[in-house]
């Protein structure tokens, strides 16, 4: 690829994030599975480490999802909530609840509850 189809397939993938950012935070109507997005957000990654001069600051990597929907409020934890990131297989999964129990000391003792986008079933498992 050269530099303008890189340039061009850059511009598509932040058109086409911004475009899925506005259906799942504003509209709550997502088009495409979180593992496909994810899949768009690690090519436009990827690109713009490999190109930095095309890395723009209104780059959707350079920014956390979108605004929320009307009516949902900020809820500050007592305890801090730790993201499971893109997690797509066991072992990554038990990797992540290493990086937390690291994170929170070999001590403390860790509930995760697991939600499917699914909605198949809710799963809980203490560690």
């Amino acid at each position: 690829m050269d530099l303008t189809e890189v340039k061009s397939r850059i511009d598509l993938l932040r058109r086409e994030i911004n475009h899925h950012n506005e259906l799942y935070y504003q509209q709550a109507r997502p088009e495409i599975s979180d593992f496909d997005y994810d899949k768009l957000i690690q090519e436009l990654i990827q690109l713009e480490t490999q190109y930095p001069e095309l890395l723009t600051p209104d780059s959707p990597t350079q920014r956390v999802g979108g605004a929320p929907i009307d009516g949902f409020k900020t809820i500050e934890h007592r305890v801090p909530m730790y993201s499971i990131d893109n997690t797509y297989n066991v072992g990554e999964l038990y990797a992540w609840a290493d990086r937390v129990r690291k994170q929170l000391g070999e001590t403390v003792r860790v509930t995760y509850v697991c939600e499917p986008q699914s909605g198949r079933r809710r799963a809980e498992h203490s560690v």
